[in-house]
């Protein structure tokens, strides 16, 4: 069973930044994408950003220009660089890794935005 650990979240001011780390338990090249979703309390989960095997990514339109998605495929690592923060961010956020059959999940990591 593949395995995907988030961390580097907290708690930031508005206008701080954070950067979250997604480690896979294996290659991360063995998913045809990861991404990056996040939950508030009372919401649905969302997509925030997404980064495919052929390094294409896509952002909801609440984070374009502020938050960025990379990977390290050396490190089995996907990253999530967040700046200018603000308090609609805060959520639990969950790393995701698509393959053919199915989406793996990590257990997630909070991030609460105070203003």
């Amino acid at each position: 069973q593949p395995q995907l650990e988030e961390s580097g979240g907290g708690l930031v001011q508005a206008g701080g930044s954070l950067r979250l780390s997604c480690a896979a338990s294996g290659s991360i090249l063995s998913y045809n994408a990861m991404g990056w979703y996040r939950q508030a309390p009372g919401k649905q989960r969302e997509l925030v950003a997404r980064i495919t095997s052929g390094g294409q990514q896509n952002y909801a339109d609440s984070v374009k220009g502020r938050f960025t998605i990379s990977r390290d495929n050396a490190k089995n690592t996907v990253y999530l660089q967040m700046n200018s923060l603000n308090p609609d961010d805060t959520a639990v956020y969950y790393c995701a890794g698509d393959r053919i059959a199915r989406t793996f999940w990590g257990r997630g990591t909070q991030v609460t935005v105070s203003s």
